[in-house]
């Protein structure tokens, strides 16, 4: 595994065990040329989900892209990265769970939503004002009268 500090490709393995969800291995790394730790995630080779966009096209479900959202969403917030790779399993393992392997991006951004409105209310609205993209100040507004 390639550190993130540096780029060297050798690593060792500090500390592995088994996520909450037991749908993927977490483990803990450190480099062995810089000493830099960082931690990987290890899931099983499944089927891949597809996101059906607004316009139909689609495009295969991407963690990383899904992460990078909600780190914006939560910038400056006191909300751990590893509670939202938590939301994230949580919405791949219920999306994996119907019989049919794809999701509109609206259900997702919903069942993202829904998470995240428990987590920090400050983020929801955030990821909100992106994902549902309010015209006005007044559908701003609505979104949140609704968190009440």
């Amino acid at each position: 595994m390639r550190c993130i500090s540096c780029g060297c490709p050798e690593s060792k393995v500090i500390d592995s065990r088994p996520s909450e969800d037991g749908l993927s291995i977490r483990r803990r790394r450190e480099c062995l040329e810089c000493g830099a730790r960082f931690t990987t995630y290890e899931r099983h080779n499944e089927s891949p989900l597809i996101v059906v966009k607004n316009d139909r096209s689609c495009e295969p479900f991407d963690r990383a892209k899904l992460l990078r959202g909600l780190f914006i969403a939560t910038a400056k917030r006191d909300v751990p990265a590893s509670r939202l790779e938590e939301l994230i399993d949580d919405v791949e393992a219920e999306i994996r769970n119907t019989p049919r392997n794809e999701v509109h991006s609206k259900v997702l951004g919903d069942m993202v939503l829904e998470r995240l409105r428990d987590i920090d209310d400050v983020a929801y609205i955030r990821f909100a004002s992106v994902y549902k993209d309010f015209r006005d100040i007044d559908e701003f507004q609505d979104a949140l009268k609704g968190m009440s």
